[in-house]
């Protein structure tokens, strides 16, 4: 048996590949390629580990790109960004903002590798912005043979679209060129306000913010909202004692502290849900957008998040809700609602529609399936397209119809891997074989 064994950051993900292998390059990455093609191994890539699903799972080899994790080239005029595959998110942020650039919009954590994020369709909050793989200006790909394909908009349109949100069906993403924009400040207010409230003018502060989105209880009358505008003003961060107050303390340790008592007394659920909503208080900031975005997320929980056509937004929420309220399920985490645009990607979950994200969460160690099928049952009556990088139950049979581009993806999946080397379990059951 491999001696090898890879887990996801929850732990709840493992596999034991015959190698995992460390590429420090593009040479060495298309050797490793090489050797597992001879062999006629299944292939993987492993970004940050920070999918919730089994994307990543093999029995063969297992790629991880953290030695690949460098910024090749940054072109402040055109905001033209050239990097490698591995990076994180938070890194390249930094890098970037050092010449005056940064992401148009982020996730709300930010230790994912680039094309791990690009890959399952990561995106952040804001109506008016597409989700991050919607920034790729060019992807390389490391085929099954070594050999590499530098895909864009001009050299091939059909490859370009299909590789910007892939699943790592087609090859090994091993560097990436990206466009920026300029760097910018933002102003944050995160407080509680009346969920009803909330979901009555939901049009109004979803299309009045840069950037908007919520955190709602069950059994709680309250939400809690981050609003995020782009400011002129200088930064104003929180002082280290403060951030660690609110992002440390509050967000993570406090709140898993409450998690564990709902774990062990569920009938108190109710009650700690409210409180969580009752207590969070109002905090403002303004500082570097990438700070702001990005917040540590300590809370050991899985995930399961839809995407919806927005106008359906208020109405699924209020469902979910309900759901999650029924005495059959003990829910002591919040969903998270965010909104973005649409974008082109023949396999993004916002293509071509303007869209509301859903997101719903269960502590480590209690029930989430019959939570998650519950609610999924939801998402599909409003159209709903899962994220890929989290826990859903759908197949290729019933996803192929919720995307308009289904088909033409799969023909680049066939020009591009015809042996399937790089199709796990997890990618036979949602692309097919």
């Amino acid at each position: 048996m491999s001696q090898s064994m890879w887990r996801n950051f929850a732990g709840d993900q493992v596999c034991r590949p015959r190698a995992i292998e460390r590429p420090a390059g593009g040479a060495e990455l298309a050797a490793v390629l090489d050797r597992a093609d001879r062999r006629g191994e299944i292939v993987r890539v492993a970004g940050s580990g920070h999918s919730f699903n089994d994307a990543v799972l093999t029995d063969g080899t297992l790629i991880t790109l953290e030695r690949m994790n460098r910024v090749l080239d940054i072109d402040r005029h055109s905001g033209l960004v050239r990097c490698e595959a591995g990076i994180s998110l938070g890194a390249l942020s930094a890098a970037m903002w050092e010449q005056g650039l940064a992401f148009a919009n982020l996730g709300d954590i930010d230790v994912q590798s680039i094309a791990g994020a690009t890959a399952t369709g990561t995106h952040g909050a804001g109506v008016g912005l597409p989700n991050l793989s919607a920034s790729l200006r060019s992807i390389e790909l490391t085929l099954a043979d070594g050999s590499r394909l530098e895909v864009d908009a001009d050299s091939d349109p059909e490859a370009y679209r299909a590789a910007r949100v892939s699943l790592g069906a087609l090859g090994v993403v091993s560097a990436v060129t990206l466009q920026a924009v300029p760097a910018f400040t933002l102003a944050s207010v995160d407080t509680v306000a009346p969920l009803a409230q909330v979901l009555d003018q939901l049009d109004e502060l979803v299309d009045g913010n840069d950037h908007f989105g919520f955190f709602a209880f069950p059994h709680s009358p309250l939400v809690m909202t981050k609003i995020w505008n782009r400011t002129t003003e200088a930064p104003r961060p929180l002082s280290k004692s403060a951030e660690w107050f609110h992002d440390e303390l509050l967000t993570n340790y406090a709140f898993w502290a409450v998690c564990r008592l709902g774990r062990a007394r569920p009938q108190w659920i109710p009650v700690l849900n409210r409180w969580c909503t009752e207590l969070s208080g109002s905090t403002r900031r303004i500082d570097r957008s990438y700070r702001v975005f990005a917040t540590p997320r300590r809370v050991p929980i899985t995930e399961m998040e839809y995407a919806i056509p927005r106008e359906y937004a208020a109405d699924a929420v209020r469902q979910v809700l309900a759901l999650a309220e029924q005495p059959r399920f003990d829910v002591p985490v919040p969903i998270e609602v965010r909104f973005v645009a649409p974008d082109d990607a023949f396999l993004s979950p916002a293509g071509d529609r303007t869209t509301c994200y859903i997101a719903v969460h269960q502590f480590e160690k209690m029930a989430w399936e019959p939570y998650f099928r519950a609610v999924e049952q939801i998402m599909i009556g409003y159209d709903g397209r899962p994220h890929w990088g989290k826990r859903h139950f759908r197949s290729a049979t019933d996803l192929a119809p919720e995307f308009p581009h289904w088909d033409r993806f799969a023909a680049v999946r066939d020009r591009l891997d015809p042996q399937r080397r790089f199709t796990n379990a997890y990618v036979a059951r949602v692309l097919g074989e």
